[in-house]
């Protein structure tokens, strides 16, 4: 038995996550899924003490696995200088690179042009500027879209884009690296490329979905998380 430890994205809420809980408790794991700080001065330093604190006595038991979305790709190798982990698996993920901030992250990485050259490739306007539910909900139920837009609006804080990352080298844990097909944010081709460049020798593992993955595909998604090795 394992005991994932769910970490969400910009979005900082642990009911990103809600859909995935139930069917790896189902599969007999023990579950934490993660509220980071609502501060919009909180850095990584507190989101990690967040994640550290939803932790709590588990930290001690074997099997500890942490799951990071998105942006939460700065944070979770941040936990791993904490605490014992036996795997990181990231989802749609922020790869950070020694030094760099998220805010420098996205022209870096080309991220911008990668996301364009893929909605010309899907037909749609490469020149369209973000839309929340074009770019995010396209695949998403429409009664958990409704949920998510009723809530109250949340963010990333401002100071997480700004504090340069502190690490010199990706943490010595098993890394596995899971990627949404149809993700229209972070490219399925884009991923690959920045996984070879920063994580070298770690697989991308795909997966029906878009970037919002824990909410189109739940199922898909608690299947491969828990699977105990890459696939070929």
């Amino acid at each position: 038995m394992a005991t994932y430890v769910l970490i969400p994205g910009a979005d900082g809420r642990a009911w990103y996550w809600h859909r995935v809980v139930p069917m790896l408790r189902e599969r007999g794991h023990a579950v934490i899924a993660v509220d980071l700080p609502s501060d919009n001065t909180a850095g990584l330093a507190e989101h990690v003490d967040a994640v550290i604190g939803a932790i709590g006595d588990k930290a001690s038991a074997p099997g500890l696995v942490l799951v990071a979305q998105s942006l939460a790709g700065f944070i979770a190798p941040l936990v791993c200088e904490r605490t014992p982990v036996e795997q990181l698996i990231l989802v749609n993920p922020m790869i950070p690179a020694p030094g760099e901030t998220a805010g420098e992250w996205w022209d870096n990485t080309g991220r911008a042009e990668a996301a364009r050259a893929f909605a010309a490739e899907e037909g749609r306007d490469p020149n369209a500027g973000f839309d929340l539910v074009v770019d995010f909900f396209h695949d998403v139920p429409q009664d958990v879209t409704d949920e998510a837009m009723s809530a109250e609006a949340s963010g990333p804080a401002e100071a997480l884009f700004t504090e340069p990352w502190p690490l010199q080298t990706w943490p010595d844990v098993p890394t596995r690296l899971l990627q949404a097909r149809d993700d229209r944010f972070f490219p399925l081709s884009f991923q690959r490329r920045v996984a070879a460049e920063r994580l070298d020798g770690v697989p991308v593992e795909d997966l029906p979905g878009g970037h919002l993955v824990a909410l189109s595909h739940p199922v898909e998604l608690a299947d491969l998380i828990c699977r105990t090795e890459a696939s070929p």
